[in-house]
């Protein structure tokens, strides 16, 4: 049985899905299809990969008809993306750690990432929107705008503050500066080239910060 509009109809559904004198409430049923279908696609993006993966699979592992899918997305590529925000949620208004020890703070921000990208639940949704976004423009630049240019403004904001301090430069590229720090990391966890550990990060962390010092 799915969880569409054909199901919504059933008196046992409306009593499942709640509301004053048993009529179903709206809100609440999409609002868990959506959760059923964004777990769905979570799962199976890292059992079988982008390439295997089906809206129809989706449909089928959430409960619900492949027509509620294409409801809200248009593509198998925007449920990933939306399923992996889901579980990142980057959100407005990103503080990161100013303890006033730039390098403290960095490290734990690079060793926060080591373990995020060590964790198969983020793991496997975020390598396969790599592959994906690649052969995507649209993709990715919903990439961009909904989850690094918000995390990669936070950061810049980090540096602001050590700017602020006389820890950095004042002129310092600071876009140039974010990929002087990640882009090695990336690139290992990307290629599978080396260990992801909290000692490789602490060490980006260090070269980095010898360069970018005044």
């Amino acid at each position: 049985m799915t969880i569409d509009d054909s199901s919504d109809r059933s008196a046992e559904g409306a009593r499942a899905e709640g509301g004053s004198g048993g009529r179903p409430n709206p809100s609440r049923r999409s609002e868990q299809s959506r959760r059923a279908i964004l777990t769905a696609a979570r799962e199976l993006v890292s059992e079988l990969g982008f390439a295997k993966l089906s809206i129809e699979a989706i449909a089928a592992r959430a409960g619900v008809g492949k027509q509620t899918i294409y409801r809200w997305w248009g593509s198998k590529g925007e449920v990933v993306f939306e399923a992996f925000l889901a579980l990142s949620d980057p959100g407005e208004g990103i503080v990161l750690p100013d303890s006033g020890d730039l390098e403290t703070d960095l490290k734990y921000l690079m060793r926060e990432t080591v373990a995020e990208f060590a964790d198969p639940a983020f793991e496997g949704p975020i390598r396969a929107l790599n592959a994906e976004i690649i052969n995507d423009p649209k993709l990715a630049r919903l990439y961009h705008e909904k989850m690094a240019a918000p995390v990669d403004e936070a950061k810049k904001e980090r540096l602001r503050s050590a700017q602020r301090a006389g820890q950095l430069a004042p002129d310092l590229d600071l876009d140039l500066a974010l990929e002087l720090l990640y882009a090695p990391l990336y690139q290992r966890w990307l290629l599978r080239s080396g260990p992801l550990t909290p000692e490789y990060a602490d060490s980006l962390v260090d070269l980095t910060l010898k360069g970018l010092r005044p």
